[in-house]
């Protein structure tokens, strides 16, 4: 059976309209909707969770089997080239425009929006097709694109796992389609669980191949079949994914009937205002092959130049993925729950709907993210030593990882803003101003990151460029205010701002005591294991009882939601 928009789940209904009710939360109506948006997403926090911990598992495998200079700067680069081609002529467009025109049909066409998904999914699999056959037949140009001036060795390994790793194309597009789909429908958690069972198949790859090769293999001594297993191997992964979101998507009740006849479909108006989405994911990606450019030849200059650490795109990719853990477990959830909702209440003109929701999402997310992203800039170097400093990632690979995400963590709650910005415009139909902001964006990112280039030593300009990358977001959120403030007749900004205001000040003492406690460890203990387990585990406990008891002070009211929701779980 086909879900009908204009009966949502409850799931959906509490986030949606905030409930009245409550007595679930003992709370006010505030309190009542900050609950329901932690209820609502609930179940995709704890399957981000898994995903984002087994994703964490299979990077350290990789990083123990490739490690973080040349070899893993080539795995690292070939595979993120289908992401960066799907970005580009497909996946940006989901969330923008797919979703609310999902949406939009589902709750107006007479038959629930069906002929709409199947010319949709009839035209991305064609699409999808013809795009992952080109990218294979130039995988060169393409690889070498991003690898800048490389080692050569390093170039043609980067291209023969890039031959393999270009397939995922496909199925990275077809999967984010089909998640797209599946929210429409109200159904959140299996496009956050199905990437676990990716990540297991890679963790099996990346396992065989350090029992395959042994520790020490680099460009020069790694062989084509090792390649192979890599290449195929993580292909593999990425089709599981698929497998599995096409049968819940199944399970759902869509039934797939190819249909070609695209006049009155809905996709000609998505398609147009996809021209600037398109134009924003340019703009993104333009942002990341000079990113890659850039501290790809750092790396290779570092290495050149003996300074042995790995400071090129595997330790920039590995600190964005510890960066993006608390981002993608708590802001992505509540975003994911969100966007629908939106869609519908821009399409009904609802703007204090929609008001109400982002202020609601933004300090519920705040409660959360300031205080993690403040302890993650803290205790950077220590976590990222204890989680890759094994296997072919030496101490100092892992250190260089640190002081990369240190800074990056630092920008995690504009990075967070920004992005939930981005979803209200999409929401209200708009990607014109999104695509402007990507501009202003990239121009910010790249003049930082080419200075970084210039005027840093080459095992320093990948720190550089997270700082240019972090910058460049909070340039982005101070003018996307601006503008969303003049549409929606304000954005609540005053509660959003004295909530934000009093989160950083409540995590003062924290912060004072964490700092305290890294030094303790580190000048009793050295810098091993003890210390770099024991300081943020002892800092964290320690700092978290501080910032609860300094928000209750300051009278954080998201905290009372939360702790009211706690309350209410445990007395059922």
């Amino acid at each position: 059976m086909r879900t009908d928009r204009k009966e949502p789940t409850p799931v959906a209904t509490d986030t949606a309209n905030g409930s009245d009710d409550t007595s679930a939360t003992g709370g006010s109506p505030e309190s009542t909707s900050s609950g329901g948006m932690m209820r609502s997403s609930a179940v995709m926090a704890v399957g981000t969770l898994v995903s984002r911990v087994t994703g964490f598992v299979k990077a350290i495998v990789l990083a123990a089997a490739l490690g973080t200079q040349l070899l893993g700067d080539a795995y690292n680069t070939a595979n993120t080239i289908p992401f960066i081609i799907n970005d580009l002529l497909i996946g940006g467009l989901i969330a923008s425009v797919l979703v609310p025109l999902l949406v939009k049909r589902r709750k107006r066409d007479a038959d629930g929006g069906v002929r709409t998904e199947d010319r949709l999914f009839t035209a991305a699999v064609l699409v999808l097709l013809v795009i992952t056959g080109l990218a294979i037949a130039a995988a060169g140009p393409l690889t070498r694109l991003y690898l800048g001036d490389a080692d050569p060795r390093q170039a043609e390994v980067a291209v023969y796992l890039a031959r393999f790793l270009l397939a995922q194309i496909f199925f990275v597009g077809l999967s984010g389609l089909v998640s797209g789909m599946l929210n429409t429908r109200n159904r959140f958690g299996s496009p956050v669980w199905a990437p676990v069972l990716n990540n297991l198949v890679v963790i099996a790859v990346g396992g065989l191949f350090l029992w395959a090769a042994g520790a020490g293999r680099t460009v020069e001594t790694v062989t084509d079949g090792e390649l192979v297993l890599l290449g195929a191997g993580t292909t593999a992964g990425m089709a599981v994914q698929t497998v599995v979101l096409l049968g819940s998507l199944w399970r759902s009740g869509f039934r797939w009937r190819p249909r070609l006849d695209l006049r009155g479909s809905g996709l000609g108006e998505a398609m147009r205002s996809a021209g600037w989405m398109f134009l924003y994911t340019c703009m993104t990606q333009l942002g990341f092959l000079i990113t890659a450019n850039v501290v790809n030849r750092a790396g290779a200059e570092s290495i050149r130049q003996g300074f042995d650490v790995g400071a090129g795109l595997t330790a920039y990719n590995y600190a964005y993925l510890l960066f993006q853990l608390p981002y993608a477990i708590i802001a992505v959830s509540l975003i994911t729950v969100l966007l629908p909702q939106m869609s519908g209440h821009a399409a009904d003109e609802r703007w204090d709907e929609v008001r109400g929701g982002f202020s609601r999402t933004l300090r519920v997310s705040a409660l959360v993210l300031v205080p993690l992203g403040l302890a993650l800039a803290l205790y950077a170097v220590p976590v990222s030593t204890l989680v890759f400093a094994r296997g072919n990632t030496s101490a100092s690979d892992a250190a260089s990882i640190g002081v990369v995400l240190g800074v990056m963590a630092l920008g995690l709650v504009p990075f967070t803003v920004f992005q939930l910005m981005l979803r209200v415009f999409y929401a209200m139909g708009d990607t014109r101003t999104p695509a402007f902001l990507g501009v202003a964006n990239v121009v910010v990112h790249g003049a930082l990151a080419v200075t970084a280039f210039l005027v840093l030593p080459p095992n320093r300009v990948v720190i550089g460029v997270a700082a240019g990358f972090m910058l460049s977001f909070l340039s982005g959120l101070v003018i996307a205010g601006l503008i969303l403030s003049r549409r929606l007749g304000g954005l609540d900004g005053r509660r959003s701002l004295g909530t934000l205001l009093r989160l950083h000040l409540a995590a003062v003492p924290s912060i004072a005591a964490g700092a305290g406690i890294l030094w303790f460890f580190t000048d009793r203990f050295g810098s091993g294991l003890v210390t770099n387990l024991g300081a943020p585990v002892v800092g964290c406990l320690v700092g978290g009882l501080l910032f609860v008891a300094a928000a209750r002070l300051l009278r954080v009211r998201e905290l009372s939601s939360a702790v009211d929701l706690v309350r209410s779980r445990l007395r059922r």
